[in-house]
């Protein structure tokens, strides 16, 4: 690689060409921002799409005679085809659901608003029981006890508080409750404490639990109703499960998505930003569990099938999928897909045995418990975009027949290098006044020691540490080494120069990173970058239209101090460990997200996600070529502009309708 004035010419030539490229495609393909709505029959298919498929391979090879095939090793290879065909169809939804210059990722034709879906899931009929409520705004005086200092918590975290109706409410109020309505003219609607693209919420939330005095005097199972902050009831379950194979005072989340929520607006894109909320879920849980000096870790060798039996989620009717996108009565698409379990233990638990299989076939009984209340109903009408439950169904996670002890890393503090450039909230004034900018102001700047501060939050492995290991809050939620990167565009950073730098979240792909990009990249730490932050300028030149225009022209990714783009190590991962680690790396990408938004608020600024992007063209400015690595969320950290004509309401209580 070659540096000096060559180098950085030739890449800002390679930028000019590039962004003139951008401006002509867009000129002739920028699609309107309302098109025509839905006036479609009850009933009818849509046109196919003339974008072209990305074929799924073929893995057909020669062998000797059915007769002279042992029976054991036959199997092995179905299954091994079976694995690559799960794989192929991963690798095809992915390709096929791009933005491109030329035509968007498939999805309505307009805001069909009369089918828009109810956010809120409820189970009728099912027992209510209501949470407490804890106060957002801190008095002058110090830090309360369960509101300690947002920094502090990457530190260390406090003494673990025991299970109470209390602790359990908290929990709930802090990661996944409402934060407020807003409300302007003749729209009201809510915002919640996790984020969620469009603000649809595709994801809702299950309590799988021991007895909890003032809740339960059995252990049991509720679905979490962020409306009304309580818990629903659905099933009461056998007293010897947690006792006989979990630590003293933990208990059990499950996440599941209802994808119909998210494709109402986005269509066949839907499935990845549903797995970028799941992450945001994830985030959000660790981070309010840390403030009860509970730890967090995916139960990940649980299979599809017992998340469904342990939520209460069999039952809801199966789903035949189409062959191709239709619309129509379609009752059975507003099920819950099953997607994660989330152990929440005290911090300093010693290593405990899991025994998957035993579990399994423990949870196997739960479809004959006592379920209580039937889900509501979100929409009259929906469109199904077929390709979104070929991919969920190809993705499902098999059962990880295992037996042995259940690691817990030993928690990792993150590094530290401007503990000033926070202004002194507290973890609820951060999680709970945290808001997705809609508008960035252009103007706002950022220190450099603030920018390396907020990088080192985002880094896996802790002060110190050859970074690939997830150890870190809220990191050390994930089961599996780091696999996301960041590609960085600086735009308004004092004492960095503008321009493309790149943050390496695991040091083991950083001689495969320099091969894959740019050979004109200079890879050369910046002026002033700690020791233990693996950032990297790229080229220096100002990014600040290219950014805008690779985030589907949108004004917010250049506007900011910051953009960046998530990098995942794409395809070897999934030819690795298989296609169920497809949704795990959005999910990845949702928890970075959520530091970025914690962070940017915690030193009073705003941030928000970037679902839209032309996919290729910015791994063509990176110079990637084929699956190998792949951009799948994009960011923007900056000044927000507030929309004074919007008005804020409590979030309890709310108004008395489904906004």
């Amino acid at each position: 690689m070659e540096g000096g004035i060559a180098t950085k010419s030739g890449f800002f030539l390679f930028l000019l060409l590039l962004l003139q490229n951008l401006l002509v495609m867009a000129s002739k393909f920028l699609p309107s921002r309302l098109p025509l709505p839905l006036n479609s029959p009850r009933f009818h298919r849509l046109p196919s799409t003339n974008k072209t498929m990305i074929p799924i391979a073929s893995f057909s090879s020669s062998s000797p005679s059915a007769s002279s095939v042992d029976n054991s090793v036959r199997k092995q290879e179905e299954e091994e085809e079976e694995l690559q065909e799960k794989v192929a169809q991963a690798l095809t939804y992915h390709h096929q659901t791009k933005h491109g210059f030329a035509n968007y990722a498939r999805g309505p034709r307009g805001l069909d608003w009369a089918n828009q879906p109810n956010p809120f899931r409820r189970y009728i009929s099912a027992p209510l029981l209501p949470l407490l409520h804890f106060p957002t705004d801190r008095p002058i005086v110090a830090v309360t006890d369960d509101a300690p200092l947002y920094s502090s918590l990457f530190h260390s975290l406090p003494p673990p508080k025991p299970i109470s109706h209390s602790t359990i409410s908290q929990l709930f109020f802090d990661s996944l409750a409402l934060s407020a309505w807003k409300t302007t003219g003749f729209s009201t609607w809510s915002l919640r404490v996790n984020p969620s693209s469009g603000n649809l919420h595709p994801t809702e939330a299950y309590l799988i639990a021991p007895p909890i005095q003032s809740i339960s005097d059995s252990p049991f199972v509720a679905h979490y109703a962020p409306k009304e902050h309580s818990l629903e009831l659905r099933a009461t379950m056998p007293s010897g499960f947690f006792p006989n194979f979990f630590p003293d005072n933990s208990f059990l989340i499950g996440i599941s998505s209802i994808f119909w929520r998210e494709a109402w607006k986005y269509g066949e894109r839907a499935f990845r930003y549903c797995n970028h909320d799941v992450g945001h879920a994830i985030g959000a849980i660790a981070m309010a569990a840390a403030t009860l000096g509970w730890d967090v870790k995916l139960l990940d060798g649980f299979g599809y099938k017992d998340l469904e039996k342990l939520m209460g989620l069999q039952f809801f009717p199966d789903f035949k999928i189409p062959s191709r996108p239709i619309k129509g009565k379609f009752p059975e698409i507003e099920f819950e897909h099953p997607d994660c379990l989330i152990l929440v233990f005290p911090n300093g638990s010693n290593p405990f045995d899991v025994n998957y299989k035993e579990l399994s076939s423990v949870v196997n009984e739960f479809t004959n418990l006592e379920w209580k209340g039937k889900s509501n109903s979100l929409s009259k009408e929906h469109i199904c975009w077929d390709i979104i439950y070929r991919t969920a169904e190809a993705v499902k996670k098999p059962l990880t027949i295992q037996k042995g002890q259940f690691l817990v890393d030993q928690f990792k503090s993150s590094g530290i290098c401007s503990e000033n450039s926070y202004k002194g909230f507290t973890i609820r004034e951060v999680v709970r006044k945290r808001r997705s900018a809609v508008d960035m102001d252009g103007v706002t700047v950022m220190d450099r020691q603030t920018f390396y501060q907020i990088l080192l939050h985002c880094l896996p492995s802790g002060k110190g540490e050859k970074h690939r290991r997830q150890s870190t809050l809220p990191f050390r939620a994930l089961s599996w080494d780091a696999e996301v990167h960041a590609a960085i565009f600086v735009h308004r950073v004092i004492g960095l120069p503008k321009g493309l730098y790149f943050l390496v979240r695991n040091e083991d792909h950083l001689e495969e990173l320099k091969m894959a990009t740019r050979s004109e990249f200079k890879w050369e730490k910046p002026e002033g970058c700690p020791d233990d932050l693996p950032l990297y300028e790229l080229a220096s030149s100002d990014c600040r239209e290219l950014a805008k225009r690779l985030s589907c022209h949108q004004d917010i990714a250049s506007d900011g101090c910051f953009s960046l783009g998530m990098v995942a190590h794409f395809e070897p991962t999934l030819s690795e460990k298989g296609a169920w680690m497809y949704p795990r790396l959005f999910w990845e990408t949702g928890v970075l997200g959520q530091v970025l938004y914690l962070e940017a608020h915690a030193v009073g600024i705003s941030a928000t996600g970037i679902g839209c992007f032309f996919d290729d063209p910015v791994h063509e400015l990176l110079g990637f070529r084929g699956s190998k690595f792949q951009s799948l969320y994009h960011f923007t950290v900056g000044g927000p502009v507030l929309d004074k004509r919007i008005m804020s309401l409590p979030a309890y209580p709310g108004p008395s309708i489904d906004a």
